[in-house]
């Protein structure tokens, strides 16, 4: 019977420790062994996940989306499996791969599921820091909304995904962007560029609607200038995915993405701030191993 070590992120949104007890007793139940580490940042939760892989466990992240994206970049590229208990407030890598909520059916999925290889983003920021996303790399009002987000810990998930884009979008100036894919450039002057690996980011918003994990391939959205009410107007399309028909949306793709800005634009990832533009983001195909539907 497989062994299990869950790695949990104790500043989640939604309480992991009591998401992980049912889930946890499940797993029991059905003779597997499961072992609980409390970490006290990424860092240090990245070097438990390591060492549980050593030992041949399944890594269960038990947290947010950075706290996956952060297992993920542990374990990418070693072989080892990762399992998700989505307990964060946004969840949108975790609603990409169709996670179960049931903690019993979640445990039944940890327990059945043959491991699936999907891809993972390397980012390269401006400072020549280098990081794994699951989900996606974005720079623009949705990164700058994101840095208020971090900063409303106290609020629940639903208010601060609310507040905090309405604080970047009353502030916000056009940005001129360079891009390039795989060697091609243009320029755009817009919101935000968002390259991504899974479709959904920001408390579930369908920002790229034909995203997939497992296709080598990263979707690069960009949202043009377009006056304010129409952008509000995309805001509101966008849990659907119905954005994308709209003019001022380009949808490209590609394997490596360079995104320059005419100013200091903060660059976020799976919820984190990774740093600021300009970034190289590069996927990677088929680098990680994980658990899913």
């Amino acid at each position: 019977m497989v062994s299990f070590t869950a790695v949990v992120n104790p500043a989640a949104g939604s309480d992991p420790a009591a998401k992980l007890i049912p889930v946890a007793r499940r797993l029991r139940e059905a003779g597997a062994t499961v072992a609980v580490e409390y970490s006290r940042s990424l860092e240090h939760a990245a070097d438990l996940a390591r060492d549980a892989a050593k030992k041949g466990d399944v890594v269960i992240a038990a947290g947010g989306d950075g706290m996956v994206g952060g297992l993920a970049g542990a374990l990418a590229g070693t072989g080892a499996v990762l399992g998700i208990l989505p307990a964060g407030r946004g969840n949108d890598f975790a609603r990409q791969l169709a996670l179960p909520s049931d903690p019993e059916a979640l445990a039944d999925l940890l327990l059945s599921a043959e491991p699936r290889a999907i891809d993972v983003i390397e980012v390269e920021t401006g400072d020549g820091a280098k990081r794994i996303v699951v989900g996606s790399v974005y720079g623009g009002v949705d990164s700058v909304a994101n840095a208020h987000i971090n900063r409303m810990t106290r609020l629940p998930g639903s208010l601060a995904y609310y507040l905090g884009p309405l604080r970047a979008i009353a502030t916000w100036r056009p940005v001129s962007y360079r891009i390039t894919v795989d060697g091609e450039t243009r320029e755009e002057r817009g919101y935000s560029v968002i390259a991504a690996n899974s479709g959904y980011y920001g408390y579930g918003l369908h920002v790229a609607p034909d995203a997939a994990v497992d296709d080598g391939l990263l979707d690069v959205v960009i949202l043009r200038h377009a006056p304010r009410r129409l952008f509000f107007a995309v805001m509101r399309e966008l849990p659907h995915g119905t954005h994308v028909r709209r003019p001022e949306i380009e949808v490209l793709r590609g394997r490596e993405i360079r995104v320059e800005a005419d100013r200091e634009i903060p660059v976020g990832g799976d919820g984190e701030m990774l740093g600021t533009l300009p970034a190289t983001i590069r996927v990677l195909p088929g680098a990680l191993q994980v658990i899913a539907s």
